[in-house]
Order: C-alpha cells, then sequence, then structure tokens
C-alpha cells in the first residue's frame, strides 16, 4: 500500500527530518517483501520491514542518517548475525529526507492523487544517485534521466507492475490497486469486513440504502447512500469483487441479479447460509438465469474451517477468501518481464 506517500509528505512539509527505508534486494528468505517500507524519524517509526532484528538495526542505521543528505545501501545477513531464522540476505536502502519537500515525493504525491500511474526509478549509487518518476508519457524529476531506466520502467507499467531490481537500479511502481471491492451493507458484519478489508491494498465501494449509518470511513472506502443499491453494481469495473450483505434478503436478491448476469465478477459473494442459497437459486431459474451464471453465486461466503458467526470471525473468513481468490487470478495472470529487466529473487 501507498500510505507512506502521505507520511513522508507530512514530515517533509513540516520540515521533520526522516529516512524513508526499503527493502531493496532478498536473496533467500526474508520477513518482508521487495519494496515494503518503513519511515524512521527522530520520534516515532511508521510501517515496518518485518520486525525483529532486521527492523531494529535498521532503524538505528536509519536514526544515525538523520539530517544527512546521501542514500545508502546496506546488506543485512538474517541467519548469520541477527539470529533470524529466515536466513536470507536482504539489502536495505535508507533514503534520507532531510531538507523539506524533495521534488520526486512532491510529484508522486500529485501523481497518485490523480491515480495516475507511475514508477519510482533510483539509481543507487554512491557517486551518481539519481531518482525520477516515470508515467506512460512524462518524465519528472531530472531532466537527465537515463533512457534505458525510463524504458525499463514503461515496461513495467504496461505490463505487471512490480517492484524490480536490477543490479544497482531500483523501480517501484506506484499504482492504483485492481483490487476493486463493493460490499453492500452497513451493518455490524458489513462494517466488519470493510474495516478488516480496508487494511489491504484495494478501493472500497461501500453501499447501504439506509441514511447516516456511515460513520468513520478509511481513506481506499467510498462510502455510497444509495436508495436503490442493486443501480450501484454499474458503477463498479470489471473483474471486481462483491460482497452483499444488506438487511433485506430482498435487496439481496436484487443485487445478487445484477452482478451474475453481468457476468464479469471475479467473486460474488452472498451472505448467508445454504438454504438461502437454494432458495435464491429457485428464483433465478424461474427467471431464466442460466446455470452457468448461477454457479458463479458464492453462499454461504467464507473460507472452510471457520464457523464463527460473530462480525469479527465473519470479516477474517471472509477476507481470506477474497484474498484468496485475488492472488489465484494475479498468478494467472502473470506476464514475463522484459529481457533487461533481471528481479533479484529467493
Amino acid at each position: 500500500m501507498n500510505e507512506w506517500i502521505d507520511e513522508l509528505q507530512d514530515l517533509a512539509a513540516a520540515r521533520e527530518p526522516a529516512v524513508l527505508v526499503t527493502v531493496a534486494g532478498i536473496r533467500g528468505s526474508a520477513p518482508r517483501e521487495l519494496g515494503a517500507k518503513m519511515i524512521v524519524s527522530a520520534t516515532q517509526t511508521i510501517g515496518t520491514i518485518g520486525g525483529g532484528q532486521l527492523e531494529y538495526q535498521s532503524a538505528r542505521v536509519a536514526v544515525s542518517m538523520l539530517g544527512s543528505s546521501q542514500m545508502a545501501l546496506r546488506s543485512f545477513p538474517l541467519g548469520s548475525t541477527m539470529g533470524q531464522c529466515c536466513g536470507g540476505v536482504v539489502e536495505i536502502l535508507f533514503e534520507p529526507v532531510s531538507d523539506g519537500m524533495p521534488a520526486w515525493l512532491r510529484d508522486v504525491g500529485a501523481l497518485h492523487g490523480q491515480r495516475e500511474a507511475a514508477v519510482i526509478a533510483t539509481r543507487i549509487s554512491t557517486t551518481a544517485p539519481a531518482k525520477f518518476l516515470v508515467t506512460a508519457d512524462t518524465v519528472f524529476g531530472d531532466s537527465d534521466a537515463d533512457a534505458e531506466m525510463v524504458a525499463t520502467s514503461r515496461a513495467l507499467l504496461s505490463s505487471q507492475p512490480k517492484v524490480t531490481r536490477n543490479v544497482q537500479e531500483f523501480y517501484e511502481p506506484v499504482v492504483v490497486s485492481d483490487l476493486n471491492i463493493a460490499v453492500f451493507g452497513a451493518g455490524h458484519v458489513g462494517s466488519a469486513v470493510v474495516n478488516t478489508l480496508s487494511d489491504l491494498d484495494c478501493n472500497i465501494r461501500w453501499i447501504d440504502s439506509r441514511r447516516n449509518l456511515f460513520r468513520e470511513v478509511p481513506a481506499n472506502v467510498r462510502a455510497v447512500e444509495a436508495p436503490e443499491p442493486a443501480l450501484e453494481v454499474a458503477a463498479m469495473p470489471p473483474g471486481s469483487f462483491y460482497l452483499v450483505m444488506t438487511h433485506s434478503h430482498a435487496i439481496d436478491f436484487e443485487v445478487c441479479d445484477r452482478i451474475l448476469r453481468r457476468n464479469d465478477a471475479r467473486y460474488c459473494g452472498l451472505i448467508g447460509s445454504l438454504s438461502k442459497r437454494r432458495r435464491f437459486e429457485k428464483r433465478y431459474r424461474q427467471q431464466d438465469m442460466p446455470q452457468p451464471l448461477l454457479d458463479a453465486l458464492i453462499c454461504p461466503i467464507g473460507v472452510d474451517g471457520i464457523s464463527g458467526k460473530k462480525p469479527a470471525e465473519i470479516a477474517v473468513s471472509t477476507a481470506a477468501e477474497v484474498l484468496r481468490v485475488y492472488e489465484q487470478a494475479a498468478a494467472d495472470d502473470i506476464v514475463d518481464l522484459p529481457d533487461n529487466v533481471h528481479p533479484l529473487r529467493g
């Protein structure tokens, strides 16, 4: 997720020195993925790169760099010197932000706010460091940006945007998540589900027909009071995930009908029992809904093995199922990287 952009901008705007700490290389096993970040200032640590000794030692290094201006790349063997059971080697990039708002941070904040995809391209070098932003048609931050790095950045944008390291070049796509979720219902279960899902890198449209139900809404959630919730199905992009859990079986039925007949959902989940599913299926058949569309309805929802009925339990189970379906779909859509991109892999 990209919350680090707002957090770092706030510190820079207040002229509070900070260091951006990024996992920039992994060999073997590691506690976090390539591109994971935390921010270290004199008074706080924001985010995590995995905890344990790796995070502790990285924070110590970052504190020692507060007020400096030179980026640094350091290697941490997890097993031999740090006592972490992962056993791999992690390279950490330290980038001080010490003198107000750097141009690259200002630009990435603006682009992300406009929901425009970009790649942060970094040349990791003690003699000729560089950092610039690349969109599909513009380069920000460095008029002398390396042409090959720009081309590699655009290749990432046009294929499967993924954090990539190629020796001394580091590429970090900043894109709007393609995990789009519509949650119908703002009752106890719907609220618990939204609170759980909002911690993922996703975009949530939260719909209810009742007034004044939405109180605290996370930043990646758009709350919609809709007299006819079923009409909101048309607002979702293709390949969306739908969770239907309103206060009314009649509304559930109409919403699911529109989702299924649209026939482009990656997931259509309806809260309820197997008997509820059978009643809905019977009525859909009476309305001549084809069987392949009916087969796409998931009811009951949630991963197997979690039988609790408390809102928090349903939320955890449902979020796990959504994430499993999403990651499986992402694995099926993997595109090979260009020949000149060589990610460091474990």
